[in-house]
């Protein structure tokens, strides 16, 4: 993590942006105090997306049992669980 003075954030903040854009998480500080950070945001959002599809995933399947009036076991939860980390 690199910390920058907010006047040379101000001078290069197109090289601050790339570097965070590449995973680097700058802290920009004002008279040598943390103010704000810069990270990347595509990271997040994606990780987002894929955690909001996967809660819909488990909402139909849901829907799904009970329409069938079944429960899951407690295997088939952890078989869920650990669908995609094979």
């Amino acid at each position: 993590m690199r910390h920058v003075p907010i006047a040379a954030f101000k001078d290069r903040a197109s090289e601050y942006v790339a570097a965070a854009e590449a995973g680097e998480e700058i802290v920009i500080t004002r008279h040598g105090k943390p103010a704000a950070k810069l990270s990347a945001v595509a990271g997040d959002i994606e990780r987002e997306t894929r955690a909001r599809e996967a809660l819909a995933r488990i909402r139909e399947i849901g829907a799904r049992m009970r329409a069938e009036g079944r429960t899951a076991t407690i295997e088939e939860l952890i078989e869920w669980k650990n669908e995609g980390r094979r």
